[in-house]
């Protein structure tokens, strides 16, 4: 660790002071060889970060992981410091999820910094276990999503390299085939779904277990998050003045419609896993619908490599097409051992220079305002809302009750046969447990 190096190099290098004077009573000793030893013994300036993956190879194909390493190593040449990478093995960890396992870490001050979900980063900020960014250069250049979702008690607590946007992957050349507009509203997602259905496709919208919560999210905040009320709703959730079901309700009343009618297979859904359940048989065409993340547009693993026209819209709402959006980032431990040198390097990974490099690497969205992604065809609606500020959020720490992973549960409820009434008592227990912290 830094302190434990520190000292001993220190003392190394008082020792061969001290050793170089008493050498000089006895004979004359060249002072270049005494300048190399104190060289030698000038302890490395490390980082530690916790993340889900280590630093790829140099012929690695990950993209994602080339983009945040390229920005690592410039941090690293241009400050003098190694990023020490600490990661999560899943066998390691047993029956541990990563965000279980990061949050253990930084209650315990293992590491300098950590890559977090957004229920992680709520979690930790609300416990003051991250320390506040907001002082940082890069901060100005930040979109004020960005800095909306990862603000807790005040403290801009987390920062990312890219804004991770939820859209509808739809198969265009199959909605043309039918002569259906590409949906805007709930309603009209419905009515494709009956032509869809009619037509002999049995399921006409691929789900997981994980992102059909971006339907809830999209129906249910479209207002809150593009009115001209959003702080003022936020504060009567938080108060409890306003039920947080009353947002859920109309989300989860779509999807048991959708379940009712056939239109997703809520079993297959129920113990699917992201992509590999639902994504063999949208690239087949036998699924006109899925809903994913907007790297997975560009990824050969998920839905790069379509054999058809691919469009990602947003989500159904009553504003029209809604991108939802969960916010990501680093987020730096507030008692970090080697805290400066974290927040340089944090200033270089997400200077605009260094998220110039991501962004065109990995043709994603960039947290800062001046840059703008130039992505693939299929991505420009999603994309074009984005720019627009028209979206929801997935996640924000300003709300006590954390969103993302709540959300996600209460829906695999569903799935599992719970009705609407019964998921917004679970809701109700959220926000009554949420005012009594």
């Amino acid at each position: 660790m830094w302190k434990t190096k520190a000292t001993k190099g220190m003392l190394a290098v008082v020792l061969a002071a001290a050793l170089a004077v008493t050498l000089t009573s006895c004979e004359k000793k060249n002072s270049s060889q005494i300048n190399l030893a104190m060289e030698e013994e000038v302890p490395e300036r490390v980082v530690l970060l916790f993340v889900p993956m280590e630093k790829s190879n140099p012929d690695d194909e990950n993209a994602a992981r080339t983009a945040h390493d390229k920005t690592v190593a410039m941090a690293e040449e241009r400050l003098g410091v190694t990023v020490e990478y600490r990661t999560y093995t899943a066998e390691n960890y047993q029956e541990r999820t990563y965000d279980e396992v990061l949050v253990d870490r930084a209650r315990n001050n293992m590491d300098d910094f950590y890559l977090m979900n957004p229920d992680s980063i709520q979690l930790l900020g609300a416990e003051g276990k991250l320390a506040d960014l907001s002082g940082l250069d890069v901060v100005e250049n930040l979109r004020d999503v960005v800095k909306v979702a990862n603000t807790v008690n005040g403290k801009l607590v987390a920062i990312p390299q890219e804004v991770v946007a939820y859209g509808l992957f739809v198969n265009k050349d199959m909605f043309d085939k039918y002569q259906l507009a590409l949906p805007e509203t709930p309603e009209e997602l419905l009515e494709c779904c009956r032509v869809f259905k009619e037509n002999g496709i049995e399921t006409p919208i691929g789900a997981n277990r994980w992102w059909l919560e971006n339907f809830v999210f999209a129906i249910g905040f479209a207002d809150l998050y593009n009115g001209n009320n959003t702080e003022a709703e936020i504060q009567a959730i938080n108060s409890g003045e306003a039920k947080l079901s009353d947002y859920m309700r109309p989300g989860f009343e779509f999807l048991q419609e959708l379940i009712d009618k056939g239109y997703i297979d809520a079993e297959t859904a129920y113990v699917s896993e992201a992509i590999e359940g639902e994504g063999p048989d949208f690239l087949a065409q036998k699924t006109p619908i899925v809903m994913a993340y907007w790297g997975a547009a560009n990824a050969d693993t998920a839905y790069g490599k379509a054999d058809f026209n691919m469009q990602v819209i947003g989500f159904p709402s009553s504003r029209g097409q809604m991108p939802v959006v969960p916010i990501t980032g680093f987020g730096v431990s507030a008692e970090a051992e080697h805290l400066d040198d974290t927040l340089k390097v944090l200033e270089v990974l997400l200077s605009d220079e260094a998220l110039q490099i991501y962004t065109e690497t990995n043709k994603v969205i960039s947290p800062s305002k001046n840059i703008q992604v130039d992505c693939i065809d299929a991505l420009k609606p999603l994309n074009d809302r984005v720019n627009e500020g028209v979206y929801v959020l997935g996640s924000n720490a300003s709300l006590k009750v954390e969103q993302w992973s709540n959300v996600c549960l209460v829906v695999r409820e569903l799935l599992a046969g719970a009705t609407v009434d019964e998921c917004m008592a679970r809701f109700d227990q959220l926000q009554e447990e949420s005012l009594e912290k």
